[in-house]
């Protein structure tokens, strides 16, 4: 499969290409980047050398057979609308333009819908807070369980804020530190609702997400809680039903903790029972299976590939 690349400087661009060099199945095109045109992929992506001899690109071409979309929230429609000759290819959007599933986007969660991404022409790519929650819902979505409001304190790495820096991403801020922003009013709750709503339909109750800025790089922890009328084993039964058949999300009897799953396309799940409520605690990656390493498992999708092909990843443990 040829690919293309556009915004491939950034933290999402640098994680697709640290998983599609080495995919059996790829040949990179090329990557597109303005801002760093002629210079080696690895000049930004250091980790890279060694790897790969590609050069950023200001050049775009539509001889291939998808095109990753990584630039800024608002920029993917820009880009479709002023090169409308991509609107022939298949095309993975890592941006929020497309979740609501207009101009013929698929909302790309496997785990939600993995037949409809299969015939899919173009994706929208789940965020990465919304991927972690989902996944920590589905189950009982799916079983017309979700009768309360549902409650979710979450916390991400710095990387979720994106490459360009804020008075929020500096080390000088960050480290040693921890606080919330958006309370209430974050953005994954649209999506984090249409997803439910696809399984549950009369689910109107209310979500309350705190988001946390973590003090650490990568990867993000969700702990979602919601009334439930059984016991544990009750539980874990319906997650590890739902789940079955889906290579990368597991449900752990024991805690699970963030470094289980940086670096992997992993999603791990626990459970407790207490009171009447569910605790689920879900762990994710937020580059790979937040961000990148979900655009990849969609793209194995959409092309007829088993789901988890470059995608044997190995997580830091350390």
């Amino acid at each position: 499969m040829k690919v293309g690349i556009i915004g491939g400087a950034g933290y999402t661009g640098g994680e697709l290409l640290r998983i599609l060099i080495h995919h059996p199945a790829v040949e990179i095109v090329f990557v597109n980047s303005k801002s760093q045109a002629g210079k080696p992929v690895y000049s930004t992506h250091t980790d890279l050398l060694g790897d790969t001899d590609l050069l950023f690109s200001d050049d775009l071409h539509t001889d291939i057979d998808v095109a990753f979309l990584c630039s800024g929230h608002g920029e993917s429609k820009k880009f479709l609308e002023a090169n409308p000759s991509f609107k022939s290819i298949k095309i993975v959007d890592l941006s929020t333009d497309y979740r609501d599933q207009s101009e013929g986007f698929v909302y790309g969660l496997a785990e939600l819908q993995r037949e409809k991404i299969k015939t899919a022409q173009y994706i929208a790519n789940p965020g990465c807070f919304a991927t972690s929650i989902e996944l920590a819902l589905l189950p009982l979505a799916e079983a017309g369980i979700l009768t309360d409001d549902i409650h979710i304190s979450a916390v991400t790495g710095s990387t979720g804020a994106g490459q360009s820096l804020s008075a929020t991403s500096h080390f000088s801020w960050r480290n040693n530190n921890i606080s919330i922003y958006k309370a209430f009013t974050h953005q994954h709750l649209q999506e984090i609702g249409m997803v439910v709503n696809t399984l549950q339909s009369d689910f109107d109750q209310s979500f309350n997400f705190i988001p946390y800025r973590g003090n650490f790089t990568r990867g993000i922890m969700a702990n979602v809680y919601t009334s439930f009328d059984g016991t544990l084993e009750d539980a874990k039964k319906l997650y590890k039903k739902y789940y079955e058949t889906h290579p990368f999300t597991h449900i752990s009897d024991k805690p699970v903790d963030v470094k289980q799953v940086v670096n992997t396309n992993k999603c791990l799940i626990s459970l407790e029972v207490h009171n009447g409520n569910l605790l689920i605690s879900s762990i994710i990656d937020n580059l790979t299976k937040g961000a990148s390493g979900q655009a990849v498992q969609n793209m194995n999708l959409m092309f007829g590939l088993d789901e988890k092909t470059g995608l044997g990843l190995k997580s830091v443990g350390f």
